[in-house]
């Protein structure tokens, strides 16, 4: 069977999802790691990280009103998200943070080297292309100035640029100066501290994950606070409900992203041995997933229906149809990919919430 052909969603839709995954509630008091301590004060790191989510607010809002003047689909994408723009502005961005020294009044930075933007030579002798094309470049920082940052020497007059034949770029944000020590913190830690491995289509940093930079670990019912918080007040109440019921049963939940946001839960039993977040998503009885393709859902991967038959038949006749179907590969059914595999899939609308008992009921028979 041939590949199911990817539909690419619209600019403002896909900027849309990245504004839902932004963290609605940051809190102005949290201990930092060591790390930072030589950037700025306290204060002023917590204070710009707060003014980076709302730069991104904005930069979102600009993708919905002028991202198609930008940001093209490519003839063959690989997700429904796939912009190689936004790659691009997420590369930029991480570069301007990183390689850059911010003043001593912490309203400019200085950046000093551009990698994403500089051809280089690999480990063979090889000439490698910038991850961002030279004829990119400069609509880059054109929709940067867009979002109210200001470059310093830069002649947007010009057609093209070459960013890796110039110096040094002195970059500014009038508008609201401390958001350029939440964007060198930040793409310390994007580079330095988290877990996941940077890949070539990564946009972590839109998602201005600041619990990177904390002393002490969260607390996963509270990230999934912020996962949930475009949603309606009762099914978060639902959804963290069943978090915490889960939990008190004896389930590990951890977060994983990879495109879609999936909050999974497994049950470890004993097991002596410190599992990667793979590994626990690949043991999950159930998750919380936001996706482009299905927007929120609960997926749940019964695999005991036949030993708690008797329950199924009392549950709604709505589940009791989805349970006999079961879920599993959709290719094996002769059908396009349908991401079937996941889980017997339940959308987190207000539906939910009448069956929200049943639920439970189902999780805790897989359970037992």
């Amino acid at each position: 069977m041939s590949r199911h052909q990817v539909i690419i969603k619209p600019i403002g839709e896909v900027a849309n999802f990245y504004r839902n995954l932004m963290p609605a509630n940051i809190p102005k008091t949290y201990a930092l790691k060591p790390l930072f301590e030589n950037i700025a004060c306290a204060a002023d790191i917590r204070n710009g990280i707060i003014a980076f989510r709302d730069f991104l607010y904005l930069f979102c809002d600009r993708l919905i009103t002028d991202g198609d003047l930008y940001a093209k689909a490519p003839s063959k994408p690989s997700s429904m998200t796939d912009y190689p723009f936004l790659h691009n502005m997420t590369n930029l961005l991480v570069d301007i943070g990183y390689h850059s020294k911010l003043s001593a009044g912490g309203d400019t930075l200085l950046v000093t080297e551009i990698p994403s933007c500089t051809a280089s030579i690999d480990e063979n002798g090889k000439k490698q292309k910038p991850k961002i094309p030279v004829s990119n470049q400069m609509e880059c920082l054109r929709f940067l100035t867009l979002c109210g940052f200001d470059f310093f020497s830069i002649d947007f007059a010009s057609k093209s640029l070459n960013i890796s034949e110039t110096q040094s770029l002195e970059v500014s944000y009038p508008s609201h100066p401390i958001m350029l020590t939440g964007l060198k913190v930040l793409s310390i830690a994007d580079m330095e501290l988290r877990t996941s491995r940077r890949y070539w289509n990564d946009n972590n940093l839109l998602r201005c994950d600041y619990r990177l930079i904390k002393a002490e670990n969260t607390d996963m019912g509270d990230v999934l606070k912020d996962f949930l918080h475009p949603l309606p007040k009762a099914i978060q109440e639902f959804a963290l409900k069943l978090h915490q019921h889960s939990t008190d049963l004896g389930m590990t939940c951890t977060m994983r992203i990879l495109g879609d946001v999936n909050f999974s839960y497994a049950h470890l039993k004993k097991s002596r041995k410190t599992l990667a977040v793979r590994d626990i998503y690949a043991l999950r009885v159930w998750e919380f997933s936001y996706s482009m393709k299905n927007g929120y859902c609960m997926y749940v991967r019964a695999k005991k229906t036949a030993k708690y038959a008797d329950v199924i038949n009392q549950l709604p006749l709505f589940l009791q149809e989805k349970i006999a179907k079961g879920y599993g590969c959709d290719r094996k059914r002769g059908e396009h990919c349908q991401g079937g595999c996941q889980g017997i899939c339940i959308p987190l609308d207000d539906s939910i919430l009448d069956i929200s008992g049943d639920i439970e009921t189902w999780i805790d028979c897989e359970m037992s």
